[in-house]
């Protein structure tokens, strides 16, 4: 099969700009306290009222990303604005720190325990000063980046369940985020703070989580640094290895290091190749390292995010290096992603499918799908599918 890039670049750019980005601007923003409903049926159609931050903070930043980076529409930018405002208001204590669920109206309903409503806020904030000029927005995502890097070896704090003395574990997630975090928001950092950061989140994610006797990153780890043979220890998450690859992949290219790229890509195709279902096709969402069994009982669905993500790995994987391993893989989970996630009757994606591919849940966005993995990948997608369409 020979690749039509031109073709790919306009279907991806139609399905964000014609259909994805209109659903979410109509049919999320609550016009009357603020913020977004993220909670939506398949037609769009509002199921539950509660905001959850951390998803407040992906919509400001999609929004604010697209003003940026694709046209200057006032409709995006009063968009992201709108929603920056309520979080402003309503989305911390006043001393940035930022809960995790409100009501419709504001209220605080979970406490800040989760490290993912600061990260958001930072970019969300970060990416909206870039538009606006405004250097309150400044200040609260670099005061609010401040926070993050100072939990980053105590995430929940106070909030953390473990036992005292119990086994100690770090995870994988928190250094994968701040290589994209530091890398959006860059233009307010101090260079010699930045470098020292990337630094750091390039060898925890390339030198300490991945494993080269397994070739493929582990969820948790040891404080020291070793495999733990616990349900945590072996977990496996092969969609955020992959997100990851990307993520380091735009810090290889930043950086100019080729030798990190192309061992981002490597590990990629080592996650894509371990986490596929060869029996019905689409990547797992968990697995253990020894084959044992998961914990999760949603370990076998298909998850819209874990398929896009590798959408944007693997077509960023080639336009870096050439390597037709990827172009093979994107296409593949092209025909996997267009067969299975999207709604051929309404805009915007399913999220959750079973092991066979099947529906699970018809909404468009809940307590953990929002307006941000679907439009973020099609953007990106469509900016490299054109990229390669004009090399042709």
């Amino acid at each position: 099969m020979t690749t039509n890039f031109k073709q790919l670049a306009e279907q991806y750019k139609h399905e964000l700009l014609d259909k994805v980005v209109p659903f979410w601007l109509d049919k999320s923003q609550d016009t009357q306290y603020g913020g977004y409903f993220t909670c939506l049926e398949r037609d769009g159609s509002v199921f539950d009222t509660d905001k959850f931050v951390w998803l407040q903070g992906r919509e400001v930043w999609m929004f604010a990303t697209l003003y940026n980076k694709v046209e200057k529409r006032q409709e995006w930018l009063d968009c992201a604005i709108q929603g920056a405002e309520f979080l402003k208001k309503n989305g911390h204590d006043g001393q940035l720190n930022w809960y995790f669920a409100l009501d419709r109206e504001g209220h605080p309903l979970v406490e800040p325990y989760n490290i993912f409503s600061y990260t958001f806020a930072v970019i969300a904030f970060g990416q909206l000063s870039l538009a606006t000029g405004n250097n309150e927005y400044a200040d609260i995502a670099k005061r609010t980046f401040d926070i993050v890097l100072s939990k980053v070896d105590n995430p929940k704090g106070k909030w953390n369940k473990a036992a005292p003395g119990a086994r100690a574990l770090k995870s994988f997630a928190l250094p994968m985020i701040l290589c994209n975090v530091a890398l959006e928001i860059e233009p307010l950092l101090d260079p010699d703070f930045m470098r020292r950061t990337i630094d750091t989140c390039i060898h925890e994610v390339m030198d300490v989580f991945y494993r080269p006797e397994l070739g493929l990153i582990v969820e948790h780890l040891g404080t020291d640094g070793q495999l733990v043979d616990c349900f945590d220890g072996r977990l496996l998450n092969p969609g955020h290895a992959i997100e990851a690859m990307w993520f380091i992949m735009d810090l290889g290219k930043r950086l100019g290091r080729q030798d990190l790229i192309d061992k981002a890509v490597q590990i990629a195709l080592n996650e894509a190749e371990y986490g596929w279902d060869k029996q019905y096709g689409g990547i797992f969402y968990f697995m253990d390292r020894l084959g044992r069994p998961c914990q999760q009982l949603e370990w076998d669905q298909k998850l819209w995010w874990v398929h896009i993500e590798t959408l944007i790995t693997m077509l960023k994987g080639y336009q870096l290096t050439g390597n037709a391993k990827c172009l093979e893989w994107f296409e593949r989970v092209h025909e996997y992603v267009w067969n299975h996630f999207a709604d051929p009757e309404h805009p915007e994606w399913f999220g959750y499918l079973n092991r066979r591919g099947e529906v699970l849940l018809p909404l468009k966005g809940g307590k953990w799908k929002g307006c941000f993995h679907v439009p973020r990948g099609l953007f990106q997608c469509w900016q490299i599918l054109e990229d390669l369409a004009g090399r042709t």
